[in-house]
């Protein structure tokens, strides 16, 4: 069966950003850094930079990230939102609290009028977040 995994692209705070998912989230963190493949061509002062990071959470989310090296074009992330949703309360709203330290709600974590709580976020890394929580037992 296939898994989508969101993938996020940074310029150069990717560790930083994926040490907050973590924190918030929880779960098990694997970063591999372009100095960790030399055989890659690179600028040797951002040997330190994310060639690939992955977070495992207890409850089987996956979210992978990785920095964007100085020689290659970026843009930060745009039109899509990583979306988290679920019937644990006290969970959800505790990792909107973590999303939001540092970022911007864009619609208040409230009442949706389709049931159940509902907000939107951009995170402190320019990340935009949709939770959703289902209050219905």
């Amino acid at each position: 069966m296939p898994i989508l995994n969101p993938y996020i692209s940074f310029r150069d705070n990717a560790r930083e950003a994926l040490e907050r998912y973590q924190h918030v989230l929880g779960g098990e963190l694997q970063i591999m850094t372009f100095g960790s493949m030399p055989e890659l061509p690179q600028d040797p002062s951002e040997s330190e930079l994310v060639l690939h990071g992955q977070l495992t959470t207890d409850d089987g989310l996956i979210l992978m990230a990785s920095d964007t090296p100085a020689h290659m074009e970026y843009q930060e992330p745009q039109g899509v939102a990583i979306s988290i949703s679920g019937t644990e309360v006290d969970r959800l709203r505790a990792i909107w609290d973590g999303l939001l330290d540092g970022g911007t709600a864009t619609a208040p974590l409230g009442a949706a009028p389709w049931g159940g709580d509902f907000g939107m976020l951009v995170d402190r890394f320019g990340v935009a977040w949709m939770l959703s929580i289902d209050t219905e037992p």
